[in-house]
């Protein structure tokens, strides 16, 4: 029987609701993020829309301009929901009223959270077919699907199917039928449901709560973008845990991005999909869809976008709808950088990332690319420099990790990170090679340089290579701008850049890369380490020797100089220098006391 419960009578439990469980995520992104904003742009206002499963409450925060039911299987949820829905009807997709329609449903959780243990199973199939027969013709559904072959099973320490958590209620794999298990099954699903797939984001570095949607089909397209390498370095390098991994999420996404296979690796995707009304044809790809969706970390900026323009890529910032928070500028004078939300409206330049560029260098010795690239990024930076050698705004910030170059062309990708006040140019340059270096050293790639260099050896020697004069003092006051930067970049109060900057001045070539933890990563530090070890131990035995040689040329010597003592030659030779020894300390003596007596005499001559 269904009853109305509080709050305001906007709860319906039809039964089969789970009283004692919960579904919300644990793990929530500001404003929603990424997929908040994607939920933003598909639902104009007024527009009826169904959540179904368990969902981030800032993303109805962000749905405030449209009518929301939740359709959930959680009470305490439904509980939490309501006063920021229209309905929330609990129990799972059977308890759904068979006239109701919505203009979207989404399903950005999957379908197996929707249905509850407690009511009747209707399978992933039947949790589609139901949730397809809601959507009202010319409506548009979005759906989740977990990769079962993800970046995220590829990197964790603890195998997928060894789960044991209340929360496993179902462990996914490819060999269960019921469930599509990639893209292209997903699209067969869909189409046979009556739907019309139109568009499909790869989730990345957490299908749960994602931080990057990138588009899929551009993924497998563009390859070689500098956007999507920077996109997909900056989500996976964080990643959505601090647990160990067995390998660097950040570089096998990179890796799998220039191979083509980034939207295939995802931990999961997103998809759009239509239902055709009678007689209408079926949608094209969206152009107003966004190409990438990224999580700026920052208040006041949210999500940044990057859409279609008419002469390429432009970024832009998501829209909103939920409170707005100001726009995030320097609170004092001792932040160093901040993030302009203004700067994000631009073109989006195209090329490739310095940084993959000098590592692929780097890896395969190639000392003629490296010095090409490192003489061009210092001359575009000196050109950025005004009449007193400093560079100022975005520039300023322009490292490795955010300068794309297209043939002789560079460019700053995301033009919002900016520095406070100007740097002189020798110290950008500087903090630009110091991140490459300790990211080369610590990272455990192979280099044409010599194993016994420091972090900041190293960066006078791509100094050199960039036709540019470094010194060590200079690399210090680098890092010192980098702990900065960074601490302002982050949030850090005092005692965190303290912290940070000591750790940057001590970073060693045998150390693990800073950030995430890797398996992989740690072993490689531990051989690096090894090596080390192994070479001072032999510097400590060659020394050893060297000191063993000495003492022992050293005790000969002596005993020869004790026998020849006591010889009858050295007597002899002993009493013939003996009086020559004293007549010249006599001639000394005389010569200091006729001084002494001629000295007064002349002053008072003259």
């Amino acid at each position: 029987m269904t009853t109305e419960t509080a709050p305001a009578g906007r709860i319906t439990l039809p039964g089969g609701e789970m009283l004692a469980w919960s579904d919300l995520p644990q793990q929530r992104l500001a404003d929603g993020g990424p997929l908040a904003a994607l939920a933003t742009r598909l639902v104009p206002p007024g527009t009826r829309v169904l959540l179904a499963g368990p969902h981030d409450p800032a993303l109805l925060g962000q749905l405030g301009h449209a009518e929301v039911t939740c359709l959930l299987r959680s009470h305490p949820d439904a509980v939490a929901l309501a006063p920021r829905a229209a309905h929330v009807v609990v129990g799972g997709p059977a308890g759904l009223p068979d006239d109701e329609t919505y203009d979207v449903v989404i399903a950005a959780a999957g379908l197996d959270p929707v249905e509850s243990v407690e009511g009747t199973r209707l399978g992933w199939s039947g949790v589609l077919a139901r949730l397809v027969a809601a959507v009202r013709p010319g409506g548009a559904l979005l759906l989740r699907l977990d990769n079962p072959l993800g970046l995220h099973r590829l990197v964790s320490a603890t195998p997928w199917y060894a789960a044991r958590d209340d929360s496993a209620w179902v462990i996914g794999g490819v060999l269960d039928r019921g469930h599509p298990a990639n893209r292209d099954q997903l699209r067969d699903r869909l189409t046979e449901a009556g739907l019309r797939p139109t568009a499909c984001w790869a989730a990345y570095p957490d299908a749960g709560s994602p931080t990057a949607l990138l588009d899929a089909d551009h993924l497998d397209r563009d390859a070689g973008s500098g956007l999507f390498d920077a996109v997909l370095h900056g989500a996976c390098a964080g990643g959505s845990t601090r647990d160990t991994v067995l390998q660097d999420p950040a570089r096998l996404a990179v890796d799998a991005l220039h191979a083509g296979r980034a939207a295939d690796l995802a931990p999961g995707w997103l998809v759009l999909a239509h239902r055709p009304a009678d007689g209408e044809r079926p949608p094209a790809a969206d152009r107003d869809l966004p190409v990438a969706l990224i999580q700026t970390g920052r208040p006041g900026i949210g999500v940044a976008e990057v859409l279609h323009g008419p002469s390429g890529w432009r970024w832009g910032l998501a829209p909103t709808t939920g409170r707005q928070t100001p726009s995030a500028a320097p609170f004092a004078s001792r932040e160093a950088a901040y993030r302009d939300a203004d700067a994000l409206s631009g073109p989006v330049p195209s090329g490739r990332l310095l940084r993959t560029l000098l590592l692929d260098a780097a890896l395969r010795r190639d000392l003629t690319t490296v010095r090409t690239l490192l003489h061009g990024y210092a001359g575009w930076l000196a050109d950025q420099a005004d009449a007193d050698g400093r560079i100022a705004g975005a520039a300023a910030l322009a490292e490795a990790d955010n300068v794309v170059v297209d043939g002789e062309r560079y460019a700053v990708l995301d033009p919002s990170w900016r520095a406070t006040g100007a740097l002189p140019t020798d110290v950008v340059l500087a903090r630009g090679l110091w991140r490459f270096a300790a990211a080369l050293l610590t990272g455990g790639y192979a280099h044409p340089w010599s194993s016994t260099l420091d972090v900041p050896g190293l960066t006078v020697v791509l100094g050199g290579l960039a036709g540019r004069d470094l010194d060590r003092a200079t690399v210090t006051e680098a890092v010192e701008t980098e702990a900065a930067i960074a601490a302002a970049l982050h949030g850090l109060d005092v005692d965190g850049r303290i912290n940070l900057a000591t750790e940057l001045r001590t970073v060693a070539p045998t150390d693990p890369p800073i950030g995430l933890r890797s398996y992989q990563q740690l072993r490689e530090a531990w051989l690096r380490q090894r090596e080390e070890i192994t070479r001072l131990a032999a510097l400590t035995a060659w020394t050893e020797e060297l000191l063993t040689s000495r003492e022992r040329a050293l005790r000969r010597a002596e005993t020869t100089i004790g026998l020849l003592s006591g010889s009858i030659s050295y007597r002899v030779g002993r009493l013939a220098i003996t009086p020559a020894r004293l007549a010249k300390r006599g001639a000394r003596a005389a010569k200091r006391r006729a001084t002494a007596v001629l000295a007064p005499k002349q002053e008072e001559q003259q």
